[in-house]
């Protein structure tokens, strides 16, 4: 009873810590990825006044105008993101593509060489960076298989575990890397624990689960247990495949696995 009294202040400094300014100024300087995005975004400032020394008047009047405009929508497209995101690593992977874009598109109008090398740059740092994941684990428990199926066997720990399956080689898991920690948080209690399994590090266990590797696409997946038996999951087993997967929310979770029903059982003494 006492954690989720305390759910409320738990959360809200949870949230605090996610969205701290410093935080993140400290990973865009100490991540190989945001760094690497950072200096090929402000090479574009010396490139810029070298041009401006040597194009006509013409052509840097039409270029101003051009980068006017991709600014403009630039700042439409992010006050969007900010307001649909439920997380942080979300909006940036998507600012992040938003600006790659337009600045390759800008890089054109001046020059197609310059075009080309923006093209390039960003592919290498997609080859040789990954976006780091969010870090905090909130209530939640990083757990091997061989420790998920003693708690699953023991019987005598939680009623219920909700396990999320994931790698995080995919797009999908680091964008989707706070909510499980958040949820955890809000609805663990006694009868209700939270764990991860990480299959990048143990690809066995996908197939002990029930999960196809065949597709990294697929992944997060989301299994609830109770009393040893998987009583629901999601994707489904007999989902479709798909492309770029399904749009997970915590909204969409919560629902399914009707968390806010366990938690007030729970509170009821059920």
């Amino acid at each position: 009873m006492s954690k989720n009294s305390n759910g409320g202040s738990s959360v809200q400094r949870y949230q605090e810590s996610s969205y701290d300014p410093v935080r993140w100024l400290n990973l865009m300087v100490s991540e190989p990825y945001y760094l690497f995005h950072l200096l090929v975004f402000f090479s574009y400032i010396p490139v810029r006044c070298s041009a401006f020394q040597i194009l006509d008047p013409a052509r840097n009047s039409f270029l101003l105008k051009r980068e006017i405009q991709v600014f403009v929508a630039y700042c439409v497209l992010t006050v969007v993101k900010i307001v649909r995101t439920e997380s942080w690593e979300s909006f940036i992977q998507d600012t992040l593509l938003f600006a790659k874009i337009f600045l390759t598109a800008i890089a054109l109008v001046m020059d197609y060489h310059l075009a080309l090398w923006y093209a390039l740059a960003f592919l290498v740092i997609h080859i040789i960076a990954q976006q780091p994941p969010y870090e905090g684990l909130g209530s939640s428990n990083h757990l091997t298989p061989l420790q998920l199926e003693s708690l699953l066997t023991e019987g005598n720990t939680s009623r219920f575990w909700l396990v999320e399956f994931r790698a995080f080689s995919t797009t999908a898991c680091v964008c989707t890397s706070s909510f499980f920690p958040e949820l955890s948080i809000t609805y663990s209690n006694t009868n209700l624990s939270f764990g991860t399994i990480d299959l990048g590090l143990f690809p066995n266990a996908a197939e002990r689960f029930g999960i196809s590797l065949g597709s990294l696409n697929q992944l997060p997946v989301y299994i609830l247990f109770e009393n040893a038996v998987e009583v629901a999951r999601f994707p489904e087993f007999d989902s479709e495949p798909y492309v770029f997967g399904p749009t997970i929310t915590k909204r969409l979770l919560c629902g399914r696995f009707e968390l806010d029903k366990r938690l007030l059982d729970y509170v009821n003494g059920k």
